[in-house]
């Protein structure tokens, strides 16, 4: 036959609160200076990127009215 499993096998949080670890974890490694420099170049590629594709990318976006205004040249000689 199966066993009755119990519906709350562990003690809730309430009753294990007041017993929390009181031991503090390892301080954290610091960076190398090459991780440290890898990280701003990373950064620096990053943004780089960001502004090389909008100074790019800003003529195709822009409307140039000069063109827009002009006659053809062929029905300037009639």
């Amino acid at each position: 036959m199966l066993r009755r499993r119990d519906p709350m096998p562990y003690a809730s949080y309430a009753e294990v609160a007041p017993f929390r670890s009181n031991v503090a974890p390892p301080p954290r490694e610091r960076a190398s200076a090459g991780q440290i420099t890898g990280r701003w170049l990373l950064g620096l590629t990053v943004v780089a990127g960001l502004v090389g594709s909008l100074v790019l990318g800003m003529p195709a976006l822009s409307t140039d009215t000069s063109t827009q205004t002009q006659a053809p040249q062929a029905s300037q000689g009639r």
